[in-house]
């Protein structure tokens, strides 16, 4: 599975311009299978969702990424803020190119910045299966609680889940974090890890500084870190998970 990792500089809470900025990001792309969007991709990380939220059912904003995942025939995985039955969402929205959505709402809301005084958290998980490959959804502040995500054999022998997707705004004073804790997930579930991070300066003045991953299942970084804003294409092979299952096989002992 080829994925495209969008490391952007977003636009503070301007989602047309950010839409604009995706769609020339993109341009570039070409034979990819899944791309990959910072955390609330079109307002960067904003704890004011009265003024930014949308209707699941009816938001411009899902509209766009449908459009996108048609036009580049790849699925989308991202997050934007939703409001439903009175309550706001920090939701994960993962379009195949036919239009269909799986969501997932951020579990884990950070109450450093107090987003959990204004979003609600979500209760369940989401594995995807896409292309035959099982990924399961997570955004940002989700990465520091690895029993959220532990992986296992089931009776037929199978993995939950083969890819985590980590889709953020991680600020750069607490980056090394982010790169330790991405190659932990990896090595401690024997899955790719892919996290997405921001690059720039948002509307508070945190600096972001992007070193957006990918890692094995052995907890080797698939290309060199980068503060810039690129676009950067990462090759899944599923041959790989399944020798080092096969001659590892530490998640069966869970």
């Amino acid at each position: 599975m080829k994925v495209a990792l969008v490391q952007a500089d977003q636009k503070w809470e301007d989602k047309s311009a950010n839409f604009i900025h995706y769609e020339n990001l993109l341009s570039t792309v070409s034979g990819v299978d899944l791309i990959l969007l910072p955390e609330m991709f079109n307002t960067s990380f904003s704890i004011k969702p009265k003024k930014l939220a949308e209707d699941f059912n009816n938001s411009k904003s899902i509209e766009w990424l449908k459009k996108q995942a048609k036009i580049n025939n790849a699925a989308i995985y991202t997050s934007l803020i939703i409001k439903e039955d009175n309550s706001y969402f920090n939701r994960g929205v993962f379009i195949t190119p036919n239009k269909k959505i799986h969501f997932y709402d951020k579990r884990k809301c950070f109450s450093l910045v107090k987003e959990d005084l204004f979003f609600k958290a979500g209760k369940k998980e989401t594995i995807v299966n896409y292309l035959g490959w099982k990924i399961n959804l997570q955004i940002c502040y989700d990465l520091r609680f690895p029993l959220n995500v532990l992986n296992y054999i089931d009776e037929n022998n199978q993995a939950k889940y083969d890819v985590l997707l980590y889709v953020a705004n991680w600020p750069e004073k607490r980056i090394k974090h982010w790169n330790k804790l991405l190659i932990a997930r990896a090595i401690e579930n024997q899955c790719f890890v892919i996290g997405v991070n921001r690059t720039g300066i948002d509307g508070n003045q945190i600096y972001y500084c992007g070193n957006s991953m990918a890692v094995d299942g052995y907890g080797d970084e698939m290309f060199p870190l980068s503060s810039k804003e690129k676009v950067i294409i990462v090759t899944l092979k599923r041959k790989n998970l399944t020798e080092l299952r096969k001659k590892m096989p530490f998640i069966k002992d869970q």
